[in-house]
């Protein structure tokens, strides 16, 4: 009975320690969906840094790429709401562990961030600028 118990608190301790991203994997699927939504979009280089220094002054294409990014990781749904748990589930399995507790808190932050579900891209930009300025040192979305 100790073995099997022994077993299973290794399995699980293993399952995990090895089922997030690392640092570099993380980055390459961000990169990955970034090289996907940049081209559909036409959002230029300079919106997208620009985004991750703090100026959100957007327009429609920088919105639209964000609800790209959002639609890719099925965060947003067909009525623009904020699909937040799918999105702390999504974060709990996968995430990196440096990211994941500042990651969970700002979508925990910015559950009712959407106010214009008339508009999937102003919606999309609205939950990634509040995520944003939630903890713009650990802001994770590419």
């Amino acid at each position: 009975m100790k073995a099997i118990l022994l077993l299973l608190v290794a399995t699980l301790s293993f399952y995990h320690v090895y089922c997030a991203m690392s640092e570099a994997q993380m980055k390459a699927a961000l990169k990955l969906v970034r090289n996907v939504c940049q081209p559909k979009t036409k959002a230029t280089n300079e919106q997208i840094e620009a985004m991750h220094t703090g100026n959100w002054d957007l327009d429609k294409n920088g919105k639209c790429y964000m609800w790209c990014i959002l639609n890719m990781y099925k965060l947003i749904g067909k009525d623009n709401s904020f699909d937040w748990e799918a999105g702390i589930a999504t974060l709990k399995a996968q995430a990196p562990e440096s990211v994941r507790d500042p990651a969970i808190a700002s979508v925990n932050n910015c559950k009712d961030a959407v106010k214009t579900t008339s508009d999937k891209c102003e919606a999309a930009y609205e939950i990634a600028h509040c995520m944003y300025l939630d903890n713009p040192e650990k802001y994770f979305l590419p």
